[in-house]
């Protein structure tokens, strides 16, 4: 079994090389549960961010890749560790995507946005709600000042790669009578991208064009500027 092979079946990473542009890309898919510091059952679908972390430091290091596709389909996790992966994927310096495709919940919002670009499939769901105690994002922040001091990282995070102010990110986490039995918002599609979460809706296709178009933009003014 080649590297490349066994890095997808491992951890859904693969470089993806286009023949006709010359492109190099990184598609590293985030799904299932952000596993931070504790680890999770054995039955539960993982994305290991301690897995995430030097695949983004060698990504941002390689002089080979040119941009990084994430594909995002996650039901949140580790509120500190995933907050670690989205300042990383924030930090880098070359052209980033986002796709989410299927869910975005908890602390796979930040992740989500975090990309220079975003996409959202027209029946992907984006769900904000309290941080609770199992570490999935809100419980009782006037109860545990902890909880408060995360949720507020994260509305920090979430407004300053997004534009939605803190107060509208807040309230919609601690929205009434939307979600069963918790606070919260759901956002499907095109309602992520009208309240102002995401750029635009769409799929592989369209995610994919404008990071080659970003990529052969960024080329040309490296090449303008030698």
């Amino acid at each position: 079994m080649n590297q490349q092979l066994n890095n997808l079946l491992e951890v859904g990473e693969i470089v993806l090389e286009d023949g006709i542009s010359g492109h190099h890309i990184l598609f590293l898919s985030i799904i299932g549960e952000i596993e931070g510091h504790n680890l999770s059952s054995e039955r539960i679908k993982t994305t290991k961010y301690e897995h995430l972390l030097p695949i983004l430091a060698k990504a941002q290091d390689s002089e080979e890749i040119e941009g990084i596709f994430f594909l995002i389909n996650t039901v949140g996790g580790d509120c500190s560790c995933g907050l670690a992966v989205a300042e990383m994927i924030a930090s880098i310096k070359k052209p980033t995507v986002s796709l989410i495709i299927g869910d975005s919940h908890s602390i796979g919002v930040p992740l989500s946005v975090a990309a220079d670009r975003t996409f959202i499939a027209p029946t992907a769901t984006m769900v904000l709600h309290p941080v609770r105690l199992n570490g999935t994002i809100i419980g009782a922040p006037q109860t545990f000042e902890y909880f408060k001091l995360i949720q507020d990282r994260i509305l920090k995070f979430v407004e300053a790669h997004t534009g939605v102010t803190k107060s509208r990110i807040e309230r919609m986490m601690l929205r009434q009578g939307m979600m069963v039995k918790d606070l919260g918002t759901i956002l499907v599609g095109e309602m992520a991208v009208k309240e102002g979460l995401i750029h635009e809706v769409g799929g592989i296709s369209e995610a994919l064009f404008w990071l080659h178009q970003e990529i052969e933009r960024r080329r040309k003014r490296r090449n303008y500027k030698n």
